[in-house]
């Protein structure tokens, strides 16, 4: 596999406030580093903790104590101790399951009308059993008379479009017409993904599979650790779906429906941040992801479970499990 090249940067302290915001950015001095990664739980080989660490964008050191700098310092050093040990699933294997459970996306063609240019549409897709991506096009549309002219395109998808920082994948590959023999289940599978698009039956419509040929991911935009590198097509192709991330809508929508107190519980056991809220946004088999607050700053943490989760009511165990563990630390 390739190198996964990280960019880690020296982090800026706000004279205010130290804590990560969305959507921030400040300069900071780069040295480059290399690592090749070995889906351990070192902070080079995870994509969530790339994105973590945010410089807060007020520096003005009027309104500054030194108390409050002191605790910042405080609970950015907790932040960033535990972000480093939070088990995370392997980097091909979150890209593979995120484009997997994704609908729509950044298509880039070449450009039949504007030779030598670009062009871009957002698109809708669905993915196929190995993860390639496959689009119900017409062929009216200008990006369909141009994959048909060039074959060769991008697909890029945001894990959370609202956050610069989180997750980007861009998938590179060649859009080529699927076959008759292998239509019903092209339009099974993006039929499963987008059950009311019942336009993919008119005449003008066709179906398209990008073969991908690599895969790049770029995550921590604009902040403290910038993450970046991409993968063959075979090691795309072999990557797995991880088994209990389908379950993350239905589990995170309870939680903070019913039990968001006990998720920021939780969230401050694991952590020892003295979070203010914790929402949780997904899951997988090794933990799951919240959206927390502290003093009106904003910032994503990953709470591991203590042991890989092997179906639906095994994280219903496990986070039982752990709310109870939080609850007599807390007396």
């Amino acid at each position: 596999m390739k190198s996964v090249v990280v960019q880690q940067l020296r982090p800026f302290v706000p004279q205010r406030f130290l804590l990560p915001r969305f959507n921030s950015s400040s300069p900071f001095s780069s040295k480059l580093i290399t690592v090749n990664n070995g889906y351990s739980n070192n902070p080079s080989s995870s994509l969530l903790f790339q994105s973590q660490i945010r410089a807060a964008t007020n520096q003005d050191a009027s309104f500054a104590t030194s108390s409050t700098k002191d605790d910042a310092n405080n609970v950015f050093q907790l932040i960033q101790a535990h972000q480093e040990k939070a088990a995370r699933l392997p980097p091909i294997e979150e890209i593979k399951t995120i484009l997997n459970h994704s609908s729509r996306g950044a298509l880039s063609t070449f450009s039949l009308k504007y030779e030598g240019y670009p062009s871009g549409s957002m698109v809708d897709f669905a993915c196929d059993a190995y993860g390639a991506p496959l689009l119900a096009v017409s062929s009216l549309a200008v990006h369909t008379k141009d994959l048909l002219a060039n074959p060769k395109c991008s697909l890029l998808v945001a894990k959370d479009p609202e956050d610069r920082t989180d997750l980007v994948i861009v998938v590179h590959g060649v859009a080529i017409p699927v076959s008759e023999t292998r239509k019903e289940d092209v339009r099974a599978a993006y039929l499963a993904r987008h059950p009311n698009a019942f336009w993919v039956d008119f005449g003008d419509f066709q179906f398209l599979r990008i073969e991908p040929e690599f895969v790049r991911y770029v995550s921590g935009v604009a902040t403290a650790l910038l993450g970046s590198g991409e993968f063959t097509k075979e090691e795309f192709r072999e990557a797995k779906v991880d088994p209990i991330y389908q379950f993350s809508k239905p589990i995170t929508s309870h939680m903070n429906k019913d039990h968001s107190d006990d998720t920021k519980l939780i969230v401050q056991h694991s952590t020892s941040v003295p979070v203010d809220y914790a929402y949780m946004l997904d899951m997988d088999s090794l933990g799951f992801n919240v959206k927390s607050g502290y003093q009106g700053n904003t910032f994503k943490l990953r709470i591991p479970f203590t042991r890989r989760a092997g179906d639906r009511k095994d994280v219903k165990t496990l986070i039982v499990e752990m709310l109870q563990a939080a609850r007599t630390h807390a007396g």
